[in-house]
Parts: structure tokens; sequence; C-alpha cells
């Protein structure tokens, strides 16, 4: 199977690959960026204890992400599996939708808990 080939609308699984990975990356430094501000906030207890949970949120949501990443290698290695097989062109895209649904999912969440942290950082 090709990765060229257009698996939706103007997206071929290649630039469906780029993309998931670039959001990765972005939301990798994202969270690293917020950490570092929320670090200089924590001059006492009182302060860690309303800041620390706000940056565990931030790491879980990157482990999240790093997830979204394991389960595309698994979809590639089953379309390179299916493909040794002959059996590339009936290769089912469920997987890959879920996925795409998982992500947007994922995404929505981050900027939830960005909007909630910064109303929480104002307050």
């Amino acid at each position: 199977m090709s990765f060229d080939k257009e698996i939706f609308e103007g997206k071929s699984l290649s630039g469906l690959f780029s993309e998931i990975y670039d959001n990765s990356k972005e939301t990798k430094s994202q969270i690293k960026a917020l950490i570092g501000e929320l670090k200089p906030l924590i001059e006492n207890i009182g302060d860690a204890t309303l800041i620390v949970p706000m940056i565990k949120e931030y790491m879980e949501i990157g482990v999240k992400n790093d997830e979204h990443l394991i389960k595309l290698a698994t979809v590639v290695q089953r379309i390179e599996t299916a493909a040794t097989k002959g059996g590339g062109d009936e290769f089912d895209f469920s997987d890959l939708q879920a996925l795409l649904e998982e992500q947007e999912e994922v995404d929505k969440q981050i900027e939830s808990t960005k909007e909630d942290n910064q109303d929480g950082i104002q307050s």
C-alpha cells in the first residue's frame, strides 16, 4: 500500500502521519512552556497544592498524545502485514478512523484544560 494513497478527501496516509507527528511535537512543546510558566509561581506549600495538579494534568495529556503515536505505529504495522500477505488493498481503515476520533477528543481536552487552568491562574 502506498503512503501517498488518499485515505479521505485531501489527506494521504503520509500526510496524516506527518500531521499527527507535528501535533504531538507542538503539544509537547506547549506543555513544557506551560509547566515552565507555572513553576515560578510555586513559592510555598499552598501554591504547590494548587499548581502541581495542573502540571500533572499537562503531563497526562502528553502521555495520551504518545499513546496515539503508538496506536498509529500499530496501524502502520497492520498495513505492512496486510500488504506482505497480499491483502494490502483490503485493509480496514476503521482503526485509523478510531485513532483520528480519539485524537480530536484529546485536542478538545487539551484546549479545555488550558482554558480551565488559565482561569484558575487568573483567579
